[in-house]
C-alpha cells in the first residue's frame, strides 16, 4: 500500500481562469491579502496555488476554489501603468486541495497534495494533426511558444496542455482537461472538441 502523500501548506489564489503546467500567467495585484501573498512568495521562494473559481468572485469574500489547481511560481515583478503591482508567473505542479481555511485578511490557504509530473509520452501518430493545429495557434495566439523545440511538440503532455491553453474553451472544459492524468486521453478529448472550431 502506497504511503499517503504529505500535504503542503499553500496560499491559494482563486481566479476565473485555469492555469496549466508550463503556462505563463500575468496578474495585477489589487488587494492587500494578495500583496501579502506575493511578499510571502518573494521571501520564501515558494509559489501560490491557482484554482478556478467554482463559486464567488476574484475580489471580496473568499471564493470557492476548484479541488484541483496548479502551483504558480513568480518569475518577474513590474509596476503597471495604473501604479499597481504586476507579476508574471509560470504554472508548475498540479495539486489536489484536501482542505482550506481563510485567514483574518481573507487569504485562502490550502493543505494540498502535489501531483507528480506526467511521464513523457510520444504523441501517437493518430494525433499528428493536433501538432499541426498547435503550430498554427502558436503563430497567432501563443508567440511565447514560438521557439519551442520539436521535441516539445512530440510530448503528449506538453502538446495537450498547450492546446488546452490556446483554444477558446469554456472554463469547465479547461478544468476537466487539467484534471485528466493520462496525456493521451487529454489529446483524445481535444481531438473530439476540435470540430466545434472548424468553419462549415
Amino acid at each position: 500500500m502506497d504511503a499517503p502523500t504529505p500535504l503542503v501548506d499553500l496560499p491559494l489564489f482563486p481566479l476565473a481562469t485555469v492555469l496549466y503546467p508550463g503556462a505563463p500567467l500575468q496578474l495585477r495585484i489589487l488587494e492587500p491579502r494578495y500583496l501579502d501573498m506575493v511578499r510571502e512568495c518573494a521571501r520564501t521562494g515558494g509559489g501560490f496555488g491557482v484554482c478556478l473559481i467554482m463559486d464567488g468572485y476574484e475580489v471580496g469574500e473568499p471564493a470557492l476554489p476548484a479541488a484541483v489547481g496548479t502551483v504558480a511560481t513568480i518569475t518577474d515583478f513590474h509596476t503597471t501603468a495604473e501604479g499597481l503591482l504586476g507579476i508574471v508567473a509560470r504554472g508548475g505542479a498540479r495539486f489536489r486541495v484536501e482542505r482550506t481555511r481563510a485567514g483574518g485578511d481573507g487569504l485562502l490557504r490550502g493543505d494540498v497534495a502535489l501531483w507528480p509530473d506526467e511521464p513523457r509520452v510520444q504523441v501517437p501518430v493518430e494525433f499528428a494533426l493536433l501538432q499541426v493545429i498547435l503550430e498554427r495557434l502558436v503563430e497567432t495566439l501563443g508567440p511565447h511558444w514560438r521557439d519551442a523545440p520539436q521535441t516539445d511538440y512530440d510530448d503528449a503532455s506538453w502538446l495537450g496542455f498547450r492546446l488546452a491553453e490556446l483554444l477558446p474553451l469554456a472554463n469547465p472544459e479547461r478544468q476537466q482537461l487539467l484534471e485528466l492524468t493520462d496525456p493521451v486521453e487529454r489529446l483524445a478529448e481535444l481531438r473530439d472538441i476540435l470540430p466545434r472550431f472548424q468553419k462549415p
